[in-house]
């Protein structure tokens, strides 16, 4: 088919499935089916290539902050918005940039990518640069083991072509940098004395969150180095800058060191306006689902992203439960993960005093069960989000509330609450 074609059949496909309240990746995969080098052709057309975001946490929001932290430095940037990805995402935002020939106005493509979508990308499409945030079990029926999918970022570290950024404080992404010279590779990290609050995989596994020794530890260029409610410090170039964050959760502070290392590396530090840099990075917005805070009945809602033992475990480290009301939702659908199993690595005592007034979604008598296990109090449990969510509102008029949720439970929710409420529209 034409490439002009191929574009405003694209197009109409994505108006079409917005009018009837479609998925936003449906008309990507209409169009990598009838034309599969849509996504290479359109992103050769950046002067300055693509840069990869992969891991098993943090990859949405950390995407934000890179984009906004481009753009404050002169920078066109296209990105998948959405937060879908896998490549059929990638082709319906594109959709959306491009002109009906095919053509984008952008200089660079910052891509979110899951550990295997971003193998077959770089593949195809070799990245000038990446950033590999952790490694966590998360979907072992999809990925398997973890020491897989550290395989499958290594994978990405191969094929990017000039700068590979690294968590310094992940045993297994930073053994990649000994497999990849002479490529540049830059680092990010943690002060020890924050080390404790950020345990790895194994750590998390063996309920023990003393940090394990690496031996010497290579330099970071971007350090985090301490935190305070909504405030992070970092250290660059020597110097230590605190920001006051929109971002909730302290695992936030981790992705906001993550993103300033990539930015650094992409735009050279020698070119950076440090301080358009650190503006974009304090009015960064949670992505949706992330932290975000909506409005109902006068009271505030936050939404939690929940997906394997580390995020639900720096989620609860991250929120005080006193007077706040708590749902947790979780589903099991694919792009959930269908084993929940790993929810009982996680510890909910912080639940404890007020207890957990709602659990819902298809797993939710499981939650239920993990809650009880450990004596924590369950008003309701009801399977149904759309009356749960109800039940939830009701029974907590008064209150701040908190949901913590899996990804597909996520969305429903959100598409619930956007009948009552001002949420974000994702196209």
């Amino acid at each position: 088919m034409p490439k002009p074609l191929v574009a405003i059949l694209g197009k109409s496909i994505k108006r079409v499935a917005r009018l009837r309240g479609g998925g936003s990746a449906l008309p990507g995969l209409v169009v990598e089916k009838i034309d599969p080098e849509f996504i290479t052709r359109t992103l050769k057309q950046l002067p300055h290539g693509v840069a990869i975001i992969s891991g098993t946490n943090g990859k949405t929001t950390t995407t934000k902050l890179v984009v906004s932290m481009l753009e404050s430095q002169g920078l066109k940037v296209f990105t998948n918005r959405t937060g879908s990805n896998f490549t059929r995402g990638v082709a319906a935002a594109l959709l959306d940039e491009i002109d009906v020939r095919g053509r984008m106005n952008a200089d660079i493509a910052v891509l979110e990518l899951d550990e295997a979508h971003a193998v077959h990308f770089a593949n195809k499409i070799p990245p000038k640069h990446s950033l590999l945030l952790n490694v966590m079990r998360d979907q072992l029926d999809r990925f398997g083991e973890i020491d897989h999918t550290a395989n499958l970022l290594r994978k990405v570290a191969d094929q990017t072509t000039q700068t590979v950024v690294l968590n310094r404080e992940d045993p297994r992404l930073a053994n990649i940098a000994k497999s990849i010279s002479p490529k540049q590779t830059v680092f990010f990290g943690l002060d020890k004395s924050l080390k404790k609050y950020f345990p790895s995989d194994g750590e998390l596994l063996s309920k023990n969150a003393k940090s394990s020794s690496t031996g010497r530890q290579p330099s970071a260029d971007v350090v985090l180095s301490n935190f305070n409610q909504s405030t992070a410090t970092f250290s660059i170039d020597n110097k230590k800058t605190s920001v006051k964050l929109k971002l909730s959760g302290i695992y936030n502070t981790l992705n906001a060191a993550a993103a300033l290392a990539f930015v650094r590396s992409i735009v050279g530090p020698q070119n950076i306006d440090q301080n358009k840099l650190i503006a974009a990075l304090k009015n960064t917005a949670p992505a949706f689902g992330r932290g975000e805070i909506l409005r109902v009945d006068g009271q505030e809602l936050e939404i939690v992203l929940v997906k394997n033992p580390s995020g639900f475990q720096l989620g609860l480290s991250s929120f005080d439960p006193e007077h706040t009301a708590t749902m947790i939702a979780i589903n099991d659908n694919y792009a959930d993960g269908r084993d929940m199993s790993w929810l009982w690595d996680v510890d909910f005592d912080s639940l404890k005093p007020g207890g957990v007034l709602q659990v819902s979604g298809i797993r939710a008598y499981d939650m239920a069960l993990r809650l009880e296990h450990s004596d924590i109090n369950v008003e309701n449990v009801e399977t149904d989000l759309k009356k749960a969510l109800r039940q939830f509102i009701k029974n907590s008029p008064q209150n701040k509330k908190r949901i913590y949720c899996t990804y597909t439970a996520m969305l429903n929710l959100r598409k619930q609450l956007s009948k009552i409420t001002k949420v974000e529209v994702i196209r």
